[in-house]
């Protein structure tokens, strides 16, 4: 019981990390985050946005009271500041706008008199740039100075030159934002209006963001069904396929998740049949390579048990035996190491020019001694005007002798075997065609497959591992050839290819342009 209950706990647990880890999380959590610091930068600028606009405000609606107060009061006596006056005056001024403060500045910006709460100063000079520019300013704009409370902070002000006598003597320096102001601001922002707004702006949020993640279930909801289909993928159903219709990404990730089941499960069949082929090639050449090993095997040991026994003609018979026995093993060797080069791309291919009609008539006599214990005829149909050809003549020698060993194979005796060339505008159209029993409709794909023998022959006619015309076919593949059969049991069987003549005034052109 304690186990089980274990188990559903990391059970649980492992769903919950997977949950955490999944792309809808990751993009509604980015999706989060990203709302709330947009919301903060959004607020912020709202806040100083509304500062810049009630101080800008401020100074154009007071832009005048700087001018007001030197004009109407006599700031300076004798060059020194008239304190006593100006205290009074600066005093009526802030008790009719509590947010403001008025400093009295030398020429040079020195701090002569002021009146301000706390009579807290961190100044004693206020720099004179944006005043000057304030005064000499001929349009309205915007300036903000420096608050001698508050050296970091800048603020709006009303500023005005002082003159005693035309002599000028200093400025009058008004900060429209006082520490005043900065306490009643500080007060409205926690006000009930102000928390309204806030809690206004947070539920916004949150609609916001249930809104977002609820859309964005619905946008990923493809996502996760193409997932689970790919997971059920991975455990093992390869039948697993994404059905989803429409346009967009999502549909082309599914296409393109479907295209690569389908080569993934193409490709495992595909290792299934090599490995059944493989398989089929250790019995196939286990039983061929047994019985010319067998018979070398007896007739030696008959040698050697009755050397004494055995007459010259008898001796010679079964010499003569393990010869051919020999011999075949030696062909089935070749064939297996010819056609591994082949299938390795390792044997390329030396085109040359050579007459075809030559090598088709070389091929059929080598081959009549073969042809004639079992009185086939062989025939030759082709032109004498016949053009070259341009291949690899060794190679295509193996191609019409392997033909030609199929065809004898398969022809019953008595029979007739063709071979036919006839020239086409860039082509050499080769035929060996046998009148045979034929192959079967249901043979005939398979035939130049590895290790396939064509079910037309008797067992005692069978013989070798069916890999010439697999050695047929992969020769021609190597030349960009394509071969072709056709059979019935009423005409025999056809096997056709083409190889193509040799331009020899283009080569010649060539040769010259080299030289």
């Amino acid at each position: 019981m304690r186990l089980r209950r274990f188990e559903n706990l990391m059970k649980s647990q492992k769903s919950s990390h997977n949950f955490f880890n999944s792309l809808f999380w990751k993009i509604g959590a980015t999706f989060l985050v990203t709302l709330i610091v947009l919301s903060a930068v959004y607020l912020y600028i709202s806040v100083y946005t509304a500062e810049m606009y009630f101080q800008e405000a401020s100074q154009k609606l007071n832009a005048e009271v700087a001018p007001h107060i030197a004009d109407e009061n006599r700031c300076f006596i004798n060059g020194e500041a008239n304190e006593k006056v100006l205290k009074d005056v600066f005093h009526d001024v802030m008790v009719i706008n509590p947010s403001i403060e008025v400093y009295l500045l030398d020429t040079e910006g020195k701090i002569l008199t002021y009146f301000a709460p706390n009579k807290v100063v961190e100044l004693e000079y206020v720099p004179l740039v944006p005043i000057n520019e304030f005064i000499n300013a001929e349009e309205e704009s915007f300036f903000m100075g420096v608050d001698p409370k508050n050296a970091e902070v800048m603020k709006g002000f009303s500023a005005s030159e002082v003159y005693e006598d035309s002599v000028f003597r200093g400025y009058i320096y008004v900060i429209l934002g006082g520490e005043e102001y900065e306490n009643a601001t500080q007060f409205v922002f926690g006000s009930y209006m102000l928390r309204l707004g806030v809690r206004s702006m947070t539920i916004t949020l949150i609609a916001a963001a249930i809104i977002s993640l609820i859309s964005l279930a619905f946008i990923t909801r493809n996502l996760r069904r193409i997932v689970l289909v790919i997971r059920r993928f991975k455990e093992g159903d390869l039948s697993a396929r994404v059905k989803h219709k429409g346009k967009g990404e999502i549909s082309e990730f599914a296409d393109s998740f479907n295209e690569m089941a389908d080569t993934i499960v193409r490709n495992i069949e595909e290792m299934k049949t090599m490995d059944n082929l493989r398989r089929e090639l250790v019995a196939n050449v286990s039983h061929d390579l047994r019985t010319p090993l067998a018979t070398i095997q007896g007739y030696i040991e008959t040698i050697l048990i009755k050397a004494d026994s055995l007459s010259e003609e008898e001796r010679k018979n079964y010499m003569e035996t393990i010869f051919s026995s020999t011999e075949r093993l030696k062909n089935l060797v070749e064939e297996l190491f010819e056609l591994s080069k082949l299938e390795a791309r390792e044997s390329k291919p030396n085109p040359e020019p050579f007459s075809i009609a030559e090598l088709v008539q070389d091929v059929k006599q080598k081959n009549l001694v073969f042809a004639e214990p079992k009185k086939i005829e062989l025939k030759l149909d082709f032109p004498y005007d016949l053009p070259m050809v341009n291949a690899d003549i060794g190679m295509m020698e193996k191609v019409l002798q392997n033909l030609l060993d199929n065809a004898l194979k398969f022809t019953p005796e008595g029979g007739i075997i063709k071979i036919s060339l006839t020239p086409q505008k860039q082509d050499v159209l080769v035929g060996v065609k046998d009148n045979g029993r034929g192959i079967s409709s249901d043979a005939l794909p398979h035939i130049f497959e590895r290790y396939q023998k064509a079910e037309r022959t008797t067992a005692t006619e069978n013989e070798g591992l069916g890999l010439g015309l697999a050695i047929v076919k992969k020769i021609l593949e190597v030349h960009n050839i394509e071969i072709k059969v056709e059979s019935s049991k009423e005409s025999g069987t056809i096997f056709s290819f083409k190889i193509p003549m040799y331009k020899f005034k283009q080569s010649v052109q060539k040769e010259v342009e080299y030289s």
